[in-house]
């Protein structure tokens, strides 16, 4: 384990010798991940570009959570990114995989919260959803009607799923399996809206992984429909068909609100002021994770950070809050700030 670990200080050591040698091939900050994070992370590189004339504005790419942290994860050097956005927390396994290509110091940094919205078109009377009546509507298997065992999704219709809802065809445009935004929705929505049901039940008893895998599977015959990570072309989809339906994160809500509606889940509207309280069901973390070795060579990252985790970005009345991120309550922010300043990195 000792050797193994020599061998990851001397690997990284030559790639951050790698970075500074070919610092003047990349004089901006490199940043990917979330989609959800993507607006956030754009507009404080807006702020930062402007206010700093010596450093250039950072680019921002949207290429979901898990591929964020494949290219984040990749390696040391200035042909890997800096820093990555994320909807949810970094898995064991993408830390095993950083530590594997030498990316073995990471600073982990919470933002605030944010909730994951079921949309319509503004032209349509809002359903009233439940987490179950999700689960129904989009899991792969459900419980056979008489005999309670799981089997392929028969429901075409909403009011198939539950007779209070109108008789519109199951459309969902959401996330890719890559986004945190698709992980947070299973984990929010799919595991809760299952977890009442006998079929489910007895096979928790029997098979813990089988009944987590049937709860968290989501149907692919057409109903939910795959909309990459672009969530401004659910937003136009939803627009164009009014029985459809999206999933996206609720700064995209805010920025459409003109276009469209997001649906009470378990009778609690998904707004600023209920996700805050932490009444609204489907909300969740977002963060980013800075890959220690650049900070010192890639131009202007500590004063990035800097401005990122600031009361005037990411605090409670902060420029951030209107493009719809949820602030941390103060001392949690604050204790965020002075660990992303002072740039402490995860445990190994």
């Amino acid at each position: 384990m000792r050797k193994q670990k020599i061998i990851l200080a001397i690997a990284a050591a030559g790639a951050l010798a790698g970075v500074a040698h070919a610092q003047s091939a990349r004089d901006y900050i490199s940043i990917v991940g979330s989609s959800t994070v993507y607006p956030f992370s754009t507009t404080v590189a807006e702020h930062f570009g402007k206010a700093n004339a010596k450093f250039k504005t950072p680019k921002v790419e949207s290429t979901g959570t898990g591929g964020g942290f494949k290219l984040f994860c990749g390696g040391v050097g200035v042909q890997y990114p800096d820093i990555s956005n994320a909807s949810r927390a970094i898995k064991k396994s993408e830390l095993e995989n950083c530590a594997k290509n030498g990316v073995a110091e990471i600073v982990e940094v919470k933002i605030g919260f944010d909730g994951i919205v079921i949309a319509s078109s503004k032209k349509t009377k809002p359903m009233a959803l439940t987490r179950k009546d999700l689960w129904l509507a989009l899991a792969k298997e459900v419980p056979e009607p008489g005999t309670g065992k799981l089997t392929a999704n028969p429901f075409k219709t909403w009011k198939d799923v539950n007779p209070e809802l109108p008789a519109h065809k199951i459309e969902v445009l959401g996330p890719p399996p890559t986004s945190g935004t698709r992980d947070a929705f299973v984990e929010l929505v799919m595991d809760e809206g299952c977890k009442d049901f006998p079929a489910i039940k007895e096979l928790e008893k029997s098979d813990g992984k089988k009944a987590k895998a049937a709860c968290g599977a989501i149907r692919e015959d057409g109903a939910y429909i795959e909309a990459g990570e672009n969530d401004n072309l659910i937003v136009n989809k939803l627009v164009s068909n009014l029985n459809a339906l999206g999933i996206f994160g609720f700064s995209f809500l805010e920025e459409n609100l003109d276009k469209i509606q997001g649906e009470a889940i378990d009778g609690v509207p998904p707004t600023f002021e209920n996700i805050a309280a932490g009444k609204y069901p489907v909300s969740r973390p977002l963060f980013f994770y800075v890959k220690k070795a650049h900070v010192a060579v890639i131009p202007g990252m500590k004063e990035f950070i800097a401005e990122f985790v600031s009361q005037k970005a990411s605090g409670n009345e902060g420029y951030l809050s209107n493009k719809g991120l949820i602030p941390l309550p103060k001392d949690q922010h604050t204790q965020v700030a002075a660990d992303a300043n002072g740039l402490k990195t995860l445990a190994p």
